[in-house]
């Protein structure tokens, strides 16, 4: 009797460690170059977070818009997320300003999870922060290529690898910071750093 009640107890702990590490994983999340999160996102905005309240599950929080350089024709006041960590809900600090990339929810909220790129506003450099109004955008129908480890082949000529995770953490390397990945009049792409193509 002895043995089976803690046959089941055994049982249940790994059950449950079990699903402890299915929820962690659920909102693992490859990093994105910043013109790939321009391109997948359906709002990229600068805003202020103003204010914050829970509404039914999800996180509310009340922003004030700076800039929009990707969206619909009207202003965001309040960006939505959930309110739990285990279903990729974002936490956000008031009274700071952020760059935000998210989608559209059919009810035209603004809605953000933890694999958006979401990054303080003065964590980005001049650049990037240029890049947002144009550079960007012309690169979308160009594919980035994340290279952790070599080989890292390219299978198209629409595709850049993405090189600086084989040196540091990748978001603080120089194609991450100062380059897009760009198409050439021949519908080739190529890292793109000022006006000059960029071999890093």
């Amino acid at each position: 009797m002895t043995w089976s009640v803690s046959s089941c107890f055994i049982t249940l702990v790994v059950l449950f460690l079990w699903r402890i590490e299915d929820i962690a994983e659920a909102c693992r999340c490859a990093p994105v170059h910043l013109q790939q999160a321009f391109c997948n996102a359906d709002v990229v905005i600068r805003a202020k977070v103003v204010g914050v309240e829970v509404v039914s599950g999800n996180t509310k929080y009340d922003v004030k818009q700076i800039e929009m350089f990707k969206g619909p024709d009207r202003v965001i006041h309040a960006i939505f997320t959930s309110s739990s960590s285990a279903s990729c809900g974002v936490t956000l600090e008031i009274n700071k300003e952020y760059l935000f990339t998210g989608s559209l929810n059919t009810d035209g909220r603004m809605h953000i999870v933890t694999c958006d790129f979401i990054q303080f506003w003065d964590d980005l450099n001049g650049t990037q922060k240029k890049s947002l109004t144009q550079r960007y955008r012309t690169g979308c129908a160009c594919t980035i290529i994340r290279c952790s480890s070599l080989p890292c082949p390219v299978s198209a000529p629409d595709e850049c690898l993405w090189t600086d995770w084989l040196l540091n953490d990748g978001q603080s390397g120089p194609q991450a910071k100062y380059s897009a990945c760009l198409m050439n009049f021949d519908g080739s792409c190529a890292w793109y750093r000022g006006m000059t193509p960029s071999k890093k």
